[in-house]
């Protein structure tokens, strides 16, 4: 069974909570294992945004905490920052369009999130949107 892009998405949320839980707690972890126990079928979207974010977190991070008002990232809960790396990564490196990746991001963070987050979320991804170009 393929995975639609908005299931991916969830795949890819799941995924980099699991390791962001890993790292704070100094759990070693195996990529391919996370993978495997998170996707039936191997799926090279969800690999290449979690590897582009992993890949990039320490600049995916410092854009995020620029635009967050008032917060801080350690402050957010795993899954928030999760839905945040991802499509801050996305709008960034990837082609989605930059509506979609945000309409996306936000209805992941309704199901997973409370209504402060999700406005927090949007905020965050709007000035992503707005103001931060990667130029490689």
């Amino acid at each position: 069974m393929k995975l639609t892009r908005t299931e991916a998405r969830e795949k890819i949320m799941i995924i980099l909570y699991q390791i962001d839980f890993y790292m704070k707690n100094n759990i070693s972890y195996d990529l391919e294992d996370v993978f495997k126990e998170n996707l039936e079928i191997d799926n090279k979207f969800v690999r290449d945004i979690v590897n582009g974010v992993l890949e990039k977190i320490d600049n995916i991070d410092k854009i995020i905490s620029k635009y967050l008002e008032n917060w801080d990232l350690d402050r957010l809960g795993k899954t928030d920052k999760a839905i945040l790396r991802l499509s801050t990564y996305e709008m960034l490196y990837y082609d989605t369009p930059k509506v979609v990746v945000i309409n996306e991001a936000i209805e992941l963070a309704k199901k997973y999130s409370d209504d402060k987050i999700v406005k927090l979320i949007n905020a965050v991804l709007d000035k992503v949107r707005d103001n931060e170009v990667i130029d490689e």
